[in-house]
């Protein structure tokens, strides 16, 4: 695994920031594949384990990141793996009715509303994953423009029929959601990978 050791004052960070590319967060490890974008770790999010102790991170941010993996299902479980009991999962990514989620050729993933349903407890899909997560907040956004606004207030009132009848018409710019890892405190075991 092609991985560089983290910078001594991030080796405290309980934040992690997944993919950081150009926007590196002073309160975060910063991981990215790109040396020239100069994380604090580099690693390949494609390849599991992560090279980081599981249990030991507070805040996950995967901004504009999950579009560009292999497997959603192994970074959700890694993710979860990372997270302590309670632990936050912030993630950001094109709406399947973007442009920006096709435009980019290194997109790999069209997500929409429901994706991450599949790792909530009461899912009938979530034996995909034994990675389990609450739905703290999903919100469809659109542009800034007004009717924009109106419809991403109707779009994230009315969903199914939003994605179903609309969003080819009237398309989201991207969606963003907070995940809580749902896990067992006495359970929860630390460790490298």
């Amino acid at each position: 695994m092609d991985c560089t050791p983290p910078r001594q004052q991030d080796r405290l960070s309980v934040k992690l920031n997944l993919g950081c590319g150009r926007h590196r967060r002073s309160d975060c490890l910063n991981v990215d594949i790109q040396p020239a974008l100069g994380p604090d770790l580099i690693v390949d999010l494609n390849k599991y384990p992560y090279p980081l102790r599981g249990n030991r991170f507070e805040h996950i941010y995967a901004l504009d990141v999950v579009e560009h993996l292999d497997r959603v299902e192994r970074f959700m479980e890694e993710a979860y793996r990372l997270l302590v009991p309670n632990g936050l999962l912030e993630i950001t990514t094109p709406h399947f009715s973007s442009a920006n989620s096709y435009a980019d050729p290194t997109h790999r993933q069209h997500l929409g509303f429901y994706s991450f349903d599949y790792f909530t407890p009461n899912s009938p899909y979530s034996f995909y994953s034994s990675a389990r997560f609450e739905i703290i907040e999903r919100k469809l956004v659109f542009n800034s423009s007004l009717p924009d606004r109106l419809a991403e207030r109707l779009a994230n009132r009315y969903p199914v029929a939003y994605e179903k009848r609309i969003a080819w018409l009237w398309p989201a710019w991207f969606l963003l959601f907070q995940l809580r890892a749902v896990k067992d405190a006495d359970k929860a075991v630390g460790g490298d990978p």
